[in-house]
Order: C-alpha cells, then structure tokens, then sequence
C-alpha cells in the first residue's frame, strides 16, 4: 500500500493528494515554496492522535514522514511549509467553544480566524488585544504558534501573556492540557511513569542546571519570538509549558484548544501624529512620548508614506472613501508634504486610550506639548475617520507593494527585527547605510514603542544574484541587530528564514539546549523539522521560489 492508502485505515478527516490542494498548501506570505507529499484536515482531536501514532509507528518504514501544522497560511517566514505531511487545521478546527464575561476568557479552536474570535468576545465587550495588523487573514492557532503581536503590544504584551490553558497532542501520540503548576502540583506530575512525567522530570532538569545560561541568553528586548522561550517556564514557583509551546512554530507539539484571558478594551481613543525629518532626535522625542503611556506608538518611513499618496485609490477603498473629493481631502495634508519636498524620514503615531472622550483628547494634547521643545511639526487626528487614514498606512504597507508594483515581488526576510528603543538614534542610521548599498526598494513601518521594525524590500526574482542579495543583507542587518542587543524577530518568529541564524544570536551552548528540549518532546522529529532547530541555509535557500501567479 501507498502512505495514502495505509492513512486511509486510521484517520477519518480528508487526505488530499491532487496538484490543487498540493499547490495550495506549497507557499505562505514567504519567499519560498516547497510542494507537500499530502495535505490532510483531522476532524478532532482523536484523529490528530491516531495521526501523530500512526507517523511514529511508521518513521523507521518512512524516515523522511513528518507533520507540519497549517491553519489560514499568512507566516511571512515559511513556517507552514514541507516537502512531507501538512496537517491542515482550517476544515473542522474552527469554532469558539466559550466566551465567559465574568472571568474574561474565552475557549476557541486553532483553526479560528481572529477576526470571527474577535466578533465573538466584542459581542461581550472583550478583547484578546495581542492581534496582528493581519488580523482579518489569521488564525489564532497561527498566533500561538509565533507568538505573534501587534499596535497593542506595547501597552499589553505578546501572545504568550494571554494564554491561560492549552489542549495539546504531543509525540506519544496522547492529548495532554498545559497550565501553569505550583511547585507542589509540578512534583506530582514528576512522579507520573509515563511520557508526561519524563517530559517534567528531564525538562526541569535542564532549566535548573543552565538557569544562568538561560537567564543571560534571555534578548534584552520587550518583544521577541526567536527560538525556544526557556526563560519563560520555570520562576522557582511556578513552571508554565504553555510558554514553551507558544511561539515553538509546531515544533514540540499540536495544539487542538486554546484557553486565552481577555481584557475589556477602552471605548475611546486619540492619535498624536509626529513628523520627524531627521532621527537624531528620535530617541528623545520616544521616550518623551512613552512618558505619557501611550497605548500604541507605530511608525511608517517616507518610503510608505510615497506609497500610499502613489496608491491611494487603493486605500481610500479600504477606508469606506466614496468618491474623489472626499479622497483628496483625507490625503490632501501628504500631497503637499511630497510635493513641496516636505516629507519626514518618519512618521510616528502614538494612540492614547480611555474610557471617556474627553480624557483621551487631553492626554493627545499633553504629550503634543510635551514636545514643543523639540521643534517639530506634531498634530492631533480629528476625528475618526482621520486616525483610520494611518493606521491603515500602517498596516496597508505590505499589502500595497504585493498588490502594485509589478516585476519584482515583497521579499520578507530582514522583515521583523527588534532594537531597543533608547538605541535607534545609533542604529538607524546604520541599518539605512547597509540598505543604501543594494538596488532595492524597501519600506520600513513598524512598532516604534518597542523598536521592533518591518523592513520589506522588493526583489527582482530573476536578477541571477538575487539569493545573495538576500544572503547578504540578511546577514548584515543581523549581525548590527545583535551587536545592538537585539532580537532578529519580535513577532513573526523564525521559520525557514530566520532558523540558521539563531546560532548567531544565542550562541552554540543555548542552541544545545533547544536541542536537548526539541529531542526531549519530539525524539523521532516528527514534527516540522528544520524549523527552530537543524535548519541551515542551504536547505532554506534551495526553496526560494522563482515566480508568483500574477
């Protein structure tokens, strides 16, 4: 029998093998494109465990077989993709199980798009404010599988601080639920024979004997989604798998539930919109804005700015404009600003939350002259429909240079970077003299607040030297973002892309250890190899693809 016929006698979801689905499940918003041997949806979770069984009963007949969770494909770093087995969540993995007001939480499946998850808890006037500024295209399982962030971020954190439970099926083949223990509820599950309580017993060994390894690999950062988040599991009181398995890109196990806590969300808001024409000063005007707690700080470069007046039929579509008046006026202050030569080198946007109109407006206006010494130009939105205007600037860039410019295709792979604040004034400057060194288009927007940065260049895919171009620069921009304490990825996390290179940011002693912890959960790499640990470049890079569907 074939792999297909012998799955047919265990699993009851849909095994695909036609070239439709095969190419379907062969790219993500990435740069690469590796064709599946199978693509398959479990009904339940009782399916994923007679798959996950059947893979390691049959890995010593098929030693190439694994499985690769996919749910809505929007990973940016090629994280759903392989040549094997893709467990596809999106059929029957799709549902909010609970939404519950009064301890603000609420049960979904992973296959859930966020934006019906979202639906679900505002119709409870809740809100999981980690969400992504691809929000209307992912799922929350993809969320938890990079611990993924967003605009919020700065004021409420990464997914990792939102996950309160986890249903998961691990390599034996068994379903398990992840929570946080107590020192004595961890004892417990150690005296357990069984996979669970060796999966307790050895990973509390390796925590404790490298805590200070650990605690010193920890990126100086507030954002970061690269490798295996040791630091987060074990304080001395309580030890937390859930912070293990988040952002572990389907590595270590597959989730079938996920519990998340909730926040109420402030009815009002206001944005202070500042214009710099130089960075010098950047890092003095963040930290006096930070001063006034802003609940999001965002910003786009000149380059998106250009963009979006290029495009902005484009955009006024996605903002409700009806007609080219109403068009010309929203856009009109930017028009002028490229016209007369005006345009800053950055655009910040600081969004200020409450409860009530009147206080957000103050808060706007406080932090607007708190930066009158600095002598630029600053100004408060208006209304709605003017604080929509950019964040959909924002949050369009990437979309926009996808869908426009013709002949050469985004290429994120320095696309996530993370930088300290207080450091960007240096850094900055820096980063532009490595980009100005290539023939390439690119547009920076990004989370200012935490310095995390999207830098998306547009490739020619058929100029001969275009994968040592990205070979090149990615090597660069890495090496200045951990010269500088930085992270290589705060939210998208590591996939194909960024896996070789966490050697560079955490050193050969760490990188054992995401060994040892991937061995411990997944001894036969059953689960999506070559992402976080094993990947190199070559591999990665013999997967770059050559062309898009136009």
């Amino acid at each position: 029998m074939t792999l297909e016929e012998e799955l047919q006698q265990v699993f009851k979801g849909e095994i695909k093998s036609d070239k439709a689905s095969l190419d379907a499940a062969s790219s993500d918003a990435s740069i690469f494109q590796i064709e599946p041997s199978l693509v398959v949806a479990p009904r339940d979770s009782a399916d994923v465990q007679s798959l996950v069984t059947f893979v390691n009963e049959n890995k010593k007949h098929y030693p190439n077989l694994s499985l690769t969770a996919r749910a809505a494909g929007t990973d940016m770093g090629g994280g759903p993709l392989t040549s094997s087995v893709v467990v596809d969540f999106m059929p029957h993995f799709q549902g909010v199980i609970n939404v519950d007001e009064t301890r603000k939480e609420a049960t979904v499946l992973p296959g859930t798009y966020y934006r019906d998850f979202e639906k679900a808890t505002l119709a409870k006037g809740l809100l999981l404010p980690c969400y992504t500024a691809s929000r209307e295209l992912n799922t929350v399982g993809g969320m938890v599988a990079n611990n993924s962030a967003g605009e919020k971020t700065l004021t409420y954190g990464q997914t990792a601080r939102y996950v309160k439970e986890l249903k998961v099926v691990m390599s034996d083949g068994k379903d398990y639920t992840f929570e946080p223990l107590t020192l004595p509820a961890l004892l417990e599950k150690e005296k357990q024979n069984n996979f669970e309580g060796k999966l307790y017993r050895d990973l509390h060994k390796i925590l404790d004997d490298n805590k200070e390894l650990i605690a010193k690999a920890k990126p100086k950062v507030s954002k970061n989604s690269a490798g295996y988040m040791l630091w987060d599991i074990w304080d001395g009181k309580t030890f937390d798998l859930t912070k293990l398995i988040i952002g572990s890109q389907g590595t270590l196990c597959f989730v079938t539930e996920i519990t998340f806590k909730l926040i109420k969300p402030k009815a009002h808001s206001a944005l202070l919109i500042i214009f710099l024409d130089e960075l010098d000063m950047l890092a003095k005007v963040v930290e006096a804005v930070l001063a006034y707690k802003p609940e999001s700080f965002e910003s786009y470069d000149d380059h998106t700015m250009r963009l979006a007046v290029r495009f902005m039929p484009d955009l006024l579509k996605r903002l409700g404009a009806r007609n080219l008046i109403s068009l010309g006026l929203k856009f009109w202050p930017e028009i002028k600003m490229i016209a007369f030569g005006g345009t800053p080198e950055l655009v910040l946007v600081a969004e200020f939350s409450g409860d009530r109109e009147k206080e957000v407006y103050e808060k706007a206006y406080l932090a607007e002259r708190g930066l009158k010494e600095f002598d630029i130009r600053t100004h408060v939105a208006k209304d709605d429909a003017e604080e929509e205007k950019y964040r959909v600037i924002r949050r369009e860039s990437f979309n926009l240079l996808r869908k426009h410019v013709h002949g050469k295709h985004t290429a994120p792979f320095i696309d996530d970077i993370v930088v300290a604040p207080n450091r960007l004034p240096e850094f900055l400057p820096k980063l532009n003299e490595i980009m100005k060194g290539y023939d390439i288009t690119y547009t920076i927007a990004g989370h200012i607040g935490d310095g995390n940065f999207h830098i998306i260049p547009l490739m020619d895919f058929s100029r001969p030297d275009f994968k040592q171009v990205i070979a090149e620069l990615s090597y660069r921009v890495y090496e200045l973002v951990i010269q500088f304490d930085g992270s290589i990825t705060g939210e998208h996390n590591d996939g194909l892309i960024r896996t070789p290179y966490l050697e560079k940011m955490y050193g050969k002693e760490v990188i054992e250890l995401f060994r040892q912890v991937k061995h411990l959960f997944d001894p036969q790499n059953i689960f999506n190899p070559d992402k976080k640990v094993g990947g190199s470049l070559a591999n990665s890079y013999e997967h770059i693809r050559h062309s898009w569907p136009e």
